[in-house]
């Protein structure tokens, strides 16, 4: 497994990291027990943030003594100083450290400068000088803004959605991130859940030599397969690039990564769930999505009134209320073809 610098940070990590966006859903004890298996497997790089429920807690938890042997990067959706500082100082307790090794803004949709008249930039050189972080890092899913991240000089880090469904546009960040010498790590390399062959997923990725895919991981057999790959890196062969030319046949049109910008919904809607659910249910357990309680969520699709709020969030644009409508007609044909439903 070859090791990486994350941009200009001086981080030396394996090219294989651990997403702790999951481990929300799973107890303290089997969280901790994930998180432990995948640092004697050979990850250092656990990422999560202040708006993962008890995630940080989790980690904390799990690494506590070894504190000194990895790197902990978490996030804060703050907007202003006075919850930056806040967020900050809870980070730090939830995750017992004394310090943050990078320490990103959250779902941006704009690049905090000095002097913009936010203060949130200098909350970020005030809680370096201070020691409490070591990098400064930002999170976002619109194109625009990322190329402006970059182009600033301002950030160590940069972390973007980026997979093998991604278009030229976003490749061509990825190379920016290279030429800048800014760290890029990956989001939702599974494309949202959407890709599921790990070989061709981790072998499309690891043509680049400077971004670090951060695998978002809930059970342990999901852990086994990408550790895996720290003995052995999938080759980008014949087979795995006909899986790679499939898929995106088969994702050509846009579809919905479940970023979640396009939330709240007016009237009550589960956008990314329902946008998706075409895409899903067949990846899924028929009884999850014939559930009465899935039945409910898809039901409420109905009551999207074409606002078109959704759509001035998204940051890739998509006709939102077209999607809904189309997932609802498929989801209705399927649950009946397949569930046996009313």
């Amino acid at each position: 497994m070859r090791t990486i610098e994350i941009g200009k940070t001086g981080m030396l990590v394996p090219q294989n990291a651990f997403g702790a966006l999951p481990i929300q859903r799973i107890p303290l004890e089997e969280a901790k027990t994930l998180l432990q298996n995948a640092y004697k497997g050979g990850m250092r790089f656990f990422d999560t943030a202040r708006a993962y429920t008890d995630s940080e807690e989790k980690v904390g938890a799990a690494f506590k003594g070894i504190r000194e042997n990895l790197y902990l990067a978490t996030k804060t959706k703050a907007k202003t100083p006075a919850q930056f500082w806040e967020d900050l100082e809870t980070s730090l307790s939830k995750l017992q450290t004394d310090y943050i090794d990078l320490y990103q803004f959250h779902m941006v949709d704009q690049c905090y400068k000095p002097e913009d008249g936010t203060g949130m930039y200098e909350c970020m050189l005030e809680a370096k000088a201070q020691g409490k972080i070591r990098h400064i890092g930002i999170t976002t899913h619109k194109i625009q803004v990322a190329h402006e991240i970059v182009e600033s000089g301002l950030y160590e880090t940069l972390q973007y959605p980026f997979s093998y469904l991604s278009k030229q546009e976003e490749i061509e960040l990825v190379q920016k991130c290279k030429e800048y010498e800014v760290g890029f790590i990956v989001m939702k390399g599974l494309a949202g859940g959407i890709l599921s062959n790990a070989k061709a997923i981790f072998a499309y990725l690891y043509q680049f030599d400077h971004v670090l895919p951060i695998w978002g991981i809930q059970r342990q057999e999901e852990l086994e397969e990408w550790l895996s790959f720290m003995d052995q890196e999938p080759a980008l062969n014949e087979e795995l690039k006909e899986v790679i030319a499939q898929d995106r046949k088969q994702y050509e049109k846009d579809f919905c990564r479940g970023c979640g910008y396009c939330m709240p919904c007016p009237v009550g809607i589960d956008i990314p769930t329902s946008a998706r659910a075409s895409i899903l249910m067949r990846k899924m357990n028929p009884a999850i999505w014939g559930s009465k309680e899935r039945q409910e969520v898809m039901k409420k699709t109905e009551d999207c009134v074409n606002c078109r709020t959704c759509v001035s969030r998204c940051p890739y644009e998509l006709n939102i209320p077209e999607l809904l409508k189309k997932n609802y007609a498929d989801y209705l044909d399927y649950y009946k073809d397949v569930i046996g439903g009313e």
